[in-house]
């Protein structure tokens, strides 16, 4: 069963993973010594140290590897027959960030859930738990998608449902995440366009007016919006909209090859959150516009092998839940670039394998494992009638070519 994996898959995330260690190691050093240096002055910390984020990120990469081996093995039924619990139980632990005291607010949004010695952002499981619940879901109402009673209104609620509890934390990039991957599972679940346009609507008059009502969101609209239509007027360059331009002032120094390696300026105290939102920006300033499309390249790659699996997947519970793993990871990815290059508003996300993030990465192999799974079950006779299409259609382009 194993020799019917997605090897490529899996090497092209491991690789991104450590690719990711290796830039935190780099980019890091500042913002790991400037924390530690706190916990000195507190007294928890007996000295200083360079490596505090590249430590933890080791750590997390050990648990991911372990919930990839485990999502690897288990059969992705599994995820099937105990999806409605398991998504249920993920909005309950979204609802517990708005108990006082147990929810911790890290930056400007309350996502995270404090432990004594690790914390947990449901956010990013929930990214999996929906595509399971909505998966059976559109397996059950299979042909009733395309209407609008049974369809369409069903679909909306449960969206909403989701988004809601994130727009209110607020995270936005979350938010944006979950209504892609609901919307473009919706579509390839046979879900009408007209219906799918008029979801996004609804998701968007519920969650934007709720997470626009925050003061520091509205200042990155402002900053976007002030970039986009007046790039020469810097008005707001060391204000809201510091960490903007210093991401564009470090893609701008990487030029095509880079600064080096370990030899970015913006990682000392120029780029907030480095080692997470911003580290797209730190790794253009080291290794240059040439070797980010190495990069891009692979995540290209990854997302064409999980929408390979989608569409060779044996039944179509694994071709929906294999779409929307391969979507989030796809959405995500794209839209931490965009922000980073000033082409969309700050949102807060991660880029998937590389920013340091032990939920992301957690949930980000999780689902890495799932797709290794899914790959697995495709059939022999599947296989086979696969390679006999291959050849007849090399047959006939040798045909065509030498007539």
């Amino acid at each position: 069963m194993f020799k019917r994996a997605d090897f490529l898959l899996l090497g092209i995330a491991l690789g991104l993973s450590l690719f990711g260690l290796a830039m935190i190691a780099s980019v890091s050093v500042y913002q790991s010594y400037q924390l530690t240096q706190k916990f000195v002055d507190a007294g928890t910390w007996e000295a200083p140290s360079n490596a505090f984020y590249l430590w933890r990120s080791f750590l997390h990469m050990l648990v991911a590897l372990g919930a990839l081996t485990v999502t690897t093995i288990v059969p992705y039924h599994f995820w099937e027959k105990h999806a409605k619990v398991l998504f249920l139980a993920n909005l309950a632990l979204l609802l517990t960030l708005f108990i006082p005291g147990i929810g911790n607010e890290y930056g400007t949004a309350k996502s995270w859930l404090q432990f004594s010695i690790f914390s947990v952002q449901p956010s990013e499981f929930l990214k999996l738990t929906l595509i399971f619940y909505l998966a059976v879901w559109l397996q059950k109402k299979e042909s009733l998608i395309a209407t609008f009673h049974d369809g369409f209104v069903p679909f909306v609620i449960l969206l909403c449902l989701s988004t809601f509890l994130v727009a209110i934390q607020p995270d936005l990039g979350s938010f944006l995440v979950f209504s892609a991957i609901a919307s473009t599972m919706f579509f390839v679940g046979g879900g009408n366009v007209l219906h799918i346009a008029l979801g996004a609507a609804a998701a968007a008059i519920l969650g934007l007016p709720v997470i626009l009502n925050q003061e520091y969101v509205r200042n990155r609209f402002t900053v976007f919006l002030h970039i986009l239509f007046r790039p020469d007027d810097q008005t707001y360059r060391e204000g809201i909209g510091f960490q903007v331009y210093q991401a564009l002032i470090a893609i701008g120094s990487g030029g095509l090859f880079g600064v080096g390696y370990g030899k970015s300026i913006q990682k000392f105290g120029y780029l907030p959150e480095v080692q997470s939102d911003t580290i797209f920006a730190a790794m253009a300033e080291e290794l240059g516009f040439f070797r980010l499309l190495i990069v891009l390249g692979l995540y290209g790659i990854l997302i064409y092998r999980g929408l390979r699996i989608a569409r060779h997947a044996p039944d179509r519970f694994g071709l929906l839940v294999a779409t929307g793993i391969t979507t989030g990871i796809a959405f995500q990815t794209l839209l931490n670039i965009c922000v980073n290059l000033s082409l969309f508003p700050i949102t807060g996300l991660t880029l998937p394998f590389i920013s340091y993030g032990g939920s992301s990465l957690l949930a980000t192999l999780s689902g890495i494992g799932i797709l290794l799974n899914i790959s697995m079950h495709s059939t022999q006779e599947d296989v086979s009638i696969r390679r006999r299409a291959r050849q007849s259609e090399l047959g006939s382009l040798r045909r065509f070519i030498q007539p």
